[in-house]
Parts: structure tokens; sequence; C-alpha cells
């Protein structure tokens, strides 16, 4: 620009100002074209067919053991029960002292435990909770404590070293043997249907009196529980004034209800994992 003559000058400035818009605008429609069709491209590649079925993936169902002491704790809490839990590890305190089992009562035959190195052991029941519940919440008391618990058995047909409890405890003022057996019958009746009851005199360290519980079931007489008044001294252990408060505990175990309720003839198909058995549930 700077050699042309001072005439020219405007022209040709005028010239190269057209050529370079006509540059920047081919550049631009170019750039906007290129990205179109990216994102045109993007969108046929991500397009979802929401008429395309789904990938099947076949759901698990509840296992009987599951399935059972859900049905139970529906039940419960349907007449106004709190769940607790408590550790599988326990302090023989808990499991068996506070529970009136003194150190040399011939009733810790009854448990074959297993003791643990450090000097603990794995609890024999789900007692234990009934117990460190009362510990830290006053009466009125009403739970059912679920949980897994383990005995030194020889395992066979009705019997594993592992297997799951249920316990129920009711602490208030005036709680009698009627109320413990009106609580039964309703829950029984709920898992089995209108049936007949009955209790016989039996013997548990931590309730006095106690009892068994059967059903008449399919015509003959089924033991499903025990069951009785919570001990005197079981309630001194935790801090109830036995003067003032009386309560109930009853306890199962949840394979032989779900034995029952199944017809299931061996109770380790329950632990088998065998799939031509689960799938019938």
């Amino acid at each position: 620009m700077g050699k042309l003559d001072a005439t020219e000058r405007p022209r040709i400035g005028a010239q190269a100002n057209e050529v370079k818009e006509a540059i920047q605008g081919a550049i631009e429609q170019g750039r906007s074209t290129l990205q179109t069709a990216q994102i045109e491209a993007q969108l046929v590649a991500e397009t979802l067919d929401v008429t395309m079925p789904g990938v099947f993936h076949p759901q698990g169902r509840s296992h009987p053991i599951t399935s059972t002491i859900d049905r139970v704790l529906d039940i419960f809490v349907g007449l106004g029960y709190t769940v607790a839990q408590g550790p599988e590890v326990e302090l023989d305190y808990y499991n068996f002292e506070a529970l009136n089992f003194p150190i040399d009562h011939p009733a810790r035959d009854m448990q074959d435990t297993f003791n643990l190195p450090d000097g603990n052991l794995l609890r024999t029941h789900t007692s234990n909770v009934q117990i460190r519940y009362m510990e830290t919440n006053e009466p009125p008391v009403r739970i059912v404590a679920p949980g897994r618990c383990y005995r030194r058995d020889t395992v066979d047909a009705t019997h594993a070293a592992v297997f799951h409890q249920i316990e129920i405890l009711a602490v208030d003022e005036g709680l009698t043997f009627t109320d413990l057996k009106g609580t039964l019958k309703v829950f029984l009746e709920e898992m089995f249907g209108e049936i007949e009851v009955r209790l016989r005199p039996s013997f548990f360290p931590f309730t006095e009196p106690s009892a068994e519980v059967d059903v008449r079931w399919r015509g003959r007489w089924l033991e499903v529980m025990g069951c009785g008044m919570v001990d005197p001294n079981v309630l001194k252990a935790v801090g109830y004034d036995p003067e003032v408060y009386t309560g109930f505990a009853a306890g199962f175990g949840v394979e032989r209800f779900a034995m029952v309720l199944h017809q299931i003839d061996d109770i380790r198909r329950l632990y088998a994992s065998d799939l031509r058995f689960l799938r019938q549930f």
C-alpha cells in the first residue's frame, strides 16, 4: 500500500477490506458447518430408542429365613413392639450371668457354647439383647429381637450349629401370664391361621414360671417356642424393681417356623444354596 500512488490507495484499501471480510465470512461459515455436523453425528451416536426392550436381569427373591423373619417382625411391630438387636460376640455376663445362669448352674449345659480365646463367646440365644436393652431403657419395654445364634450342636435334619432366633420381651406394671398367653395366641394365629394353642410347664433359668408352647398342626401337637414370666433376678440385674414391674418373654427358632410353614423336611436345605430348592420360593 505504501508504494501505491496516493490516488489509488482508497480504491485498493476498499478492495482489500472486501477480500478480508469475504475470507472471514467463509471461515465462520465453515466453522458453523463443522460444528453442526459434529452435533448431528453425536446425536446419531447417542440416540436412545425408548421403544427398545431393556436388558433383562432376573431379580432375586427373599430366602425362606428372611421372609419368615420379616413376617414375624411385621406382626410384632403391628402390636407395638420395637425391633432391637445386639452383638453376636458376647460377654458371659450378658449371655448367661445377667439371665440368671450362675457359673455352676446345670442349665448352662443345655446350651453347648462356642467359647472364644479372649474369654468372650458366640451368643447362644438373642436373650442378650433383652439385658442390653433394659440396661439403657426404662419401663415400659416391648421389644422383638431377631438375630443369628451359635451352639455346638451336631448338624442333622433338625439341628444346625448356626441358626436364627427371635425373642420378645415386655416389661410393665401389672403384666401377667394371661397377657403372655394372649399375645402368643394372637401371634401364632397370624402365622398359622386359626389354630389350637396349648402351654406346658417347662424350665428356663430366666423365666419363672416357664412353659413350652405347642400348636395343633396337621392333626398333631407341635412344639414351636418357649416362654415365661421374667424371673425377678433378671429384673434386679438391670435395675428394675420386681416389686413394681413384671414382664414376660418368649423365643423360637426361625428355621423351625420356616420348615413348618413351607413343609421343609431338612434344615440343611435352608443353607445348601441349591437353586432347585430356592426357586420354589
